[in-house]
C-alpha cells in the first residue's frame, strides 16, 4: 500500500522538537518514503487530506495487563496489596483463554482509538493476546508474567515464556516481539530470577519486571536483603540485560544512579500509581540524569483506562506539583516519554518512535478542528495539556490504515464489546 498524507502539520519527534507546517508524508509498503514537498514521481494508491490535522508518531504504552479490561471497575478504592490479594488474584485464577482473548481485544480497540500503536503487555495466556494483536494490526511486545509457584520446583512457567518466543517473536511481519517477564522481586526468588536471566540470554531478548512500586515493597526488601529492590537486582546481575522496569516509584538517589549507569528503562504509570496511592515516581530527577523514562497505563482495572494522552498530561502536570516547580517535566519531555523513549524502552528505536524516512510507518493524525484546541499558539503544549484520546482521527500501523475518521477497519468493534461484556459477566459468576 502506498499512501500520501497531504498538507499536514507534523511533529516528527526526530530530535528537532518543532512543528513543521503543511508538509507531506509518503508511505510505501510499511515505511516512511519521503517527508516534504510533493513528489509527482511517487505514485500513491491512497491520499489522506491532512488539512486541520497534526501527524505525530504513534503512542507507545510500555506497560499493560490487557486482559484485565474484564475487571475494569470491578475492584476500586482499595490499597494495592489488598486489591491484589483479596480481589484481583482470586478472580484471575478463574480466567480462561476466551476471557484473555476478548478482554485483550477490547483493550486494543481502546488503545487504537486513543492513538496507541505499540504496547508491551505482561499477563497470562499470551497466545490469546498475540492472536488479538495479529487481527487488529497493532504492534506488540508480548511478555508472559511469571510469579514463582513454590509447588513447581522445575519453574515450568519459564517454558511458557520460551514457547511464547518460539511462536510469536517476529510474527505478523515483525510487528510482534517478546521479552522474558518475571513478575517482581517480591514474587520471584533469586533462584527463579537467575533462571529468567538465563532464558533471556538464551533467547537474546530483554527482561520486563515490576520494580519499587510501593513503599511496602521497598521496606520489605531492606528487611530481607538489606538493600533496595533496584540495588538487589543490580547485584543479582539482572541489569546486565535490557531491562524494562515498571513503576520505579520509590527510588533513592543511589537507585537512580544505578539505573543511569546500567541503562535501565523505567516505565512511569502515573494514573495507576495515583489511583492505588502508590506514590509518584521522581520522573524529573530521572530525566535530568539521562534516563529514558517511558509511559504506561498499567492494567485497565487499576487505571481504569488505556489512554496514553491522559498519561502524558499526568506525567507533565503532577511532577510540577510534587516538585513545586512549574518547569519540571515539560510538555515535550512528556511527549518524548510516550514516543521515542518508549521505543528505546522496548528496544525498538531503530524502527519506531519517530517519523523519519526509512522508519516504520506508525503514526497518528490528530483532528485539530476542535474547540478545546483553539487557538493554536503552541501545538506541542496542546498535545500535553489539551488533546484528548478521542481527538485521534486516523491511525496507521506498519503502513496499514487501522483506523480512519474514528472507524476501526480491521475488526468488528461492536462484536468485541459484546463478547467482552459477555465474558466478564460469566467470569464474575464462575
Amino acid at each position: 500500500m502506498s499512501i500520501l498524507i497531504k498538507n499536514v502539520d507534523l511533529l516528527a519527534m526526530d530530535g528537532n522538537n518543532e512543528i513543521i507546517r503543511g508538509t507531506n508524508i509518503y508511505i510505501t509498503d510499511n515505511k516512511i518514503e519521503h517527508i516534504g514537498a510533493l513528489r509527482p514521481d511517487l505514485e500513491v494508491e491512497k491520499v489522506i487530506d491532512g488539512n486541520n490535522k497534526l501527524a505525530m508518531p504513534g503512542l507507545i504504552n510500555a506497560h499493560t495487563h490487557l486482559g484485565m479490561s474484564l475487571l475494569r471497575n470491578y475492584a476500586d478504592d482499595l490499597p494495592l496489596f489488598e486489591w491484589l490479594t483479596t480481589k484481583i488474584w482470586p478472580i484471575e485464577a478463574k480466567m480462561n483463554e476466551k476471557d484473555i482473548y476478548w478482554g485483550s481485544l477490547l483493550s486494543m480497540v481502546e488503545m487504537v482509538q486513543s492513538g496507541t500503536t505499540t504496547f508491551c503487555d505482561m499477563y497470562i495466556m499470551m497466545d490469546e493476546v498475540g492472536k488479538g494483536a495479529e487481527e487488529i494490526g497493532i504492534r506488540a511486545m508480548l511478555t508472559r508474567g511469571m510469579g514463582e509457584d513454590k509447588n513447581d520446583p522445575t519453574f515450568s512457567k519459564l517454558n511458557e515464556a520460551r514457547d511464547l518466543y518460539k511462536e510469536w517473536h517476529g510474527k505478523a511481519n515483525g510487528r510482534i516481539r517478546t521479552m522474558v517477564a518475571p513478575h517482581a522481586p517480591y514474587t520471584c526468588s533469586d533462584k527463579f530470577l537467575l533462571k529468567a536471566m538465563e532464558l533471556a540470554e538464551e533467547l537474546n531478548t530483554g527482561i520486563h519486571i515490576h520494580l519499587s512500586e510501593t513503599k511496602k515493597e521497598v521496606e520489605d526488601s531492606y528487611n530481607i536483603h538489606g538493600k533496595s529492590p533496584i540495588e538487589h537486582m543490580n547485584d543479582l546481575g539482572l541489569f546486565d540485560y535490557h531491562t524494562l522496569a515498571a513503576h520505579c516509584v520509590h527510588v533513592s538517589d543511589r537507585d537512580i544512579e544505578i539505573m543511569a549507569e546500567k541503562n535501565v528503562y523505567p516505565v512511569n504509570n502515573p494514573g495507576s500509581n495515583l489511583k492505588l496511592a502508590s506514590g509518584f515516581a521522581p520522573v524529573d530527577k530521572m530525566l535530568k540524569r539521562g534516563i529514558k523514562v517511558s509511559l504506561g497505563t498499567d492494567g485497565p482495572s487499576s487505571n481504569n483506562n488505556l489512554n496514553i494522552f491522559e498519561e502524558i498530561n499526568l506525567a507533565a502536570i503532577v511532577n510540577k506539583a510534587v516538585n513545586l516547580d512549574a518547569v519540571s517535566v515539560s510538555a515535550i519531555n512528556a511527549i518524548e516519554m510516550a514516543t521515542v523513549n518508549g521505543a528505546y524502552a522496548l528496544d525498538w528505536f531503530d524502527e519506531i518512535g519517530s517519523i523519519e524516512v526509512g522508519k516504520k510507518a506508525d503514526l497518528i493524525l490528530i483532528d485539530l478542528d476542535k474547540p478545546h484546541l483553539y487557538p493554536r499558539y503552541n501545538l506541542i503544549s496542546s498535545i500535553a495539556y489539551s488533546v484528548q484520546g478521542s481527538d485521534v482521527d486516523t491511525v496507521i500501523i506498519d503502513g496499514n490504515v487501522v483506523m480512519e475518521k474514528r472507524i476501526i477497519k480491521t475488526v468488528d468493534v461492536e462484536k468485541i464489546m459484546y463478547m467482552a461484556d459477555k465474558q466478564a459477566r460469566d467470569l464474575i459468576n464462575r
